[in-house]
């Protein structure tokens, strides 16, 4: 089992950058998928980028190709977010989440275990 704690969230401006980042507790985070997730106002959850155990392998939504990076720290068993050039419709409660697969799931229904999220605001 393993626990999460997100942090880094916070008001930015358009254009400017946040760094997020998830620590795991309980178990090594390379013993999961790690990804991230967000939820905007009124809308569904969605996934923003994984990362996979050996962390030579990610996978991005659309929308955030090219402005975030995701990134395994395993000397302190982190998993961050890097996001850059952020805009109003990055708005959203972030969280992390980790699952048991070998693969990068874009689905939340994958993720055995969940942080309780990071709020993310951009003002125009």
């Amino acid at each position: 089992q393993v626990q999460l704690v997100e942090s880094g969230g916070g008001l930015v401006q358009a254009g400017g950058s946040l760094r997020l980042s998830c620590a795991a507790s309980g178990r090594t985070s390379s013993s999961y998928v790690i990804s991230w997730f967000r939820q905007p106002p009124g809308k569904e959850r969605e996934f923003v980028a994984g990362i996979s155990r050996s962390g030579d392998s990610t996978s991005y939504r659309d929308s955030v190709k090219g402005r975030f990076t995701v990134s395994r720290d395993t000397a302190n068993n982190t998993v961050n977010l890097q996001m850059n050039s952020l805009k109003p419709e990055d708005t959203a409660v972030y969280y992390c989440a980790a699952s048991g697969y070998y693969f990068i799931a874009g689905s939340a229904r994958n993720y055995n275990y969940w942080g309780q999220g990071t709020q993310v605001t951009v003002s125009s």
